[in-house]
């Protein structure tokens, strides 16, 4: 395998990573902002009333495009590891 093909693969690889993980990540981000502001209003300093919500909308929003990410991860796969495997590296 030469250096070329190598980094083509691991920067397609970490673009995958990136498409299937943006989604979690913003709506973490966001429902960890409106806890924080919220807990910052009203002085309620409870640890799970971080966490808790953070988990429920991460799961959900983990299942709403469970397919999307399934896709993406054989798409991947299928036009970039397949290929190299079947031709010896």
């Amino acid at each position: 395998m030469s250096e070329g093909v190598f980094y083509d693969t691991l920067r397609q690889a970490i673009l995958t990573g990136i498409t299937m993980a943006l989604p979690i990540l913003i709506v973490a981000l966001v429902v960890g902002l409106m806890v924080g502001l919220f807990q910052a209003l009203t002085s309620i300093q409870e640890m799970t009333l971080t966490f808790v919500p953070k988990l429920a909308t991460i799961m959900v929003v983990f299942w709403l495009t469970m397919g999307v990410m399934t896709q993406a991860l054989v798409g991947f796969f299928d036009g970039q590891i397949i290929p190299l495997i079947q031709e010896g590296f």
